[in-house]
């Protein structure tokens, strides 16, 4: 079953075929490393590294790159505010971006170009743009020419007419159109800069992505991808620029996940519900975070609270549980069935399931479902007198692979020391002897320990409080 995916360009879902069979070209927008990301910043991040790993599980070779902008107007004002160097702050908010999604459960992109490595690649983008009759200096910053590009609005589907009634000539502009957008911008003193043939400056923000995308990509990319906000004007500038230059489509797919909102307001600085990645993953687990994140078509928008935390932990650890009690069951004594097929088949139509859910644009709210169903499945088979290893592997398997697209996992990753280990089977012990003062007051002490037990039909498992 072929993936279909929702295209801004068109409106409309369309058949995913890339331009080379079996490999994918994809940019996806990255952040500007002035600060800590915030739980805005995470959904992007979440929402393509699991396209690109259902893209991955499909066969398809990913080459997967996103961006740092590791220079600009917020940059510069950090570091006047700091009193420190612009790509001091950005190497240090670099490291913690990686921090933070890593926790997320996100990869690392095949590359992850910056602007401050890319100058000569744009400044020579931005020389044939002028050379092609696209731009012009003007008093030494460099401008584009929007009214030249004749599909302009095509991403947001805004006509040149109305864009214009919304645009003005800002003090300080030497653009000779209120609808053109800077490429380079001259350096104020004490600015951070680079020698050009327009003088010292540093590139406006939207030429950085059309070169970055043109070198480590090509003229055509696959898909092209960011949030909602970046439809207009930063998506809809990087097209212009690059089929002006290029004379090619600039990308075939165009994806933009929702926004988010904290407590069912827009999330923002003034109203003090700005929420960053570096704090939300200190007081909750980032695989929840994430699946809360994937429990949302990625095109709808997601309201972010504590109250929808929790139930998706809840949630989570259903699974996890769901989990825990087949492995448990895998390492005690299982007896031989005749019904394997029967279970294996059955196993093998929930993949398929979420394969559906994954190729009709990506719907991890879906898939997620199928998830769970899975999970009630496999309560019920463990519900059974007789059971046989091979089909629990098989239920443990489906989850460990649909759960790596999604980029979480269920197994439990933290092992008991040999104390605490210990004291659990000697209360199992207690409780076989039917010493219950004994096992109860084991049980409180693994408490204080923060390790809470759960006797269960599959005997006993721990989690930690």
């Amino acid at each position: 079953m072929a993936i279909k995916l929702y295209n801004t360009l068109t409106r409309q879902k369309e058949t995913f075929e890339p331009l080379e069979a079996g490999k994918v070209k994809m940019y996806v927008c990255g952040p500007t490393v002035y600060n800590y990301i915030h739980i805005g910043n995470a959904r992007p991040a979440i929402v393509y590294d699991t396209v690109r790993r259902y893209l991955e599980y499909t066969g398809y070779e990913v080459n997967f790159v996103s961006n740092f902008t590791d220079v600009d107007d917020k940059l510069i004002k950090a570091a006047n505010e700091l009193g420190e160097d612009v790509p001091t702050i950005a190497e240090r908010f670099i490291d913690a971006y990686f921090e933070d999604v890593s926790s997320l459960g996100c990869k690392r992109a095949t590359v992850h170009p910056r602007v401050t490595e890319s100058i000569d690649i744009i400044i020579d983008f931005i020389q044939a743009l002028i050379d092609k009759g696209y731009a012009y200096e003007a008093g030494g910053d460099v401008y584009y020419k929007t009214r030249e590009f004749k599909g302009y609005g095509k991403l947001s589907h805004q006509s040149i007419d109305e864009l214009r009634l919304g645009n003005r000539i800002d003090v300080g502009e030497k653009k000779l159109d209120a609808l053109d957008f800077v490429l380079w911008k001259t350096a104020k003193e004490g600015e951070i800069s680079w020698e050009s043939p327009w003088g010292h400056g540093r590139p406006g923000w939207h030429i950085e992505c059309s070169a970055m995308a043109k070198k480590y990509l090509g003229d055509t990319i696959d898909i092209h991808a960011g949030g909602q906000d970046l439809t207009f004007p930063h998506h809809e500038n990087e097209i212009a620029q690059s089929e002006a230059l290029n004379d090619k489509p600039f990308a075939k797919y165009w994806m933009h996940n929702g926004y988010i909102n904290i407590n069912n307001e827009k999330m923002s600085k003034s109203l003090g519900n700005f929420v960053l990645v570096h704090d939300i993953i200190k007081k909750i687990d980032p695989q929840v975070v994430r699946f809360f994140m994937l429990s949302v078509h990625y095109r709808h928008p997601i309201n972010f609270s504590q109250e929808l935390l929790e139930s998706t932990q809840n949630a989570f650890d259903r699974l996890k549980t769901s989990y825990a009690n087949l492995q448990h069951r895998k390492n005690s004594s299982t007896n031989l069935t005749d019904n394997n097929e029967e279970w294996l088949t059955k196993i093998s139509e929930y993949r398929e399931q979420f394969k559906k859910e994954m190729n009709d644009d990506f719907n991890t709210a879906n898939a997620v479902s199928v998830l769970f169903d899975l999970a009630k499945q496999a309560n019920y088979y463990l519900e059974e007198q007789n059971t046989s290893e091979k089909v629990i592997q098989a239920f443990l398997d489906e989850f460990d692979q649909l759960g790596e697209v999604l980029g979480v996992k269920f197994a439990q990753v933290e092992l008991l020391d040999e104390e605490i280990d210990e004291m659990i089977q000697q209360r199992i012990q207690a409780r076989k002897d039917r010493n219950f003062a004994l096992a109860d007051e084991i049980r409180d002490n693994l408490k204080d320990l923060n390790i809470i037990l759960e006797d269960t039909p599959q005997g006993t498992r721990w989690k930690r409080s």
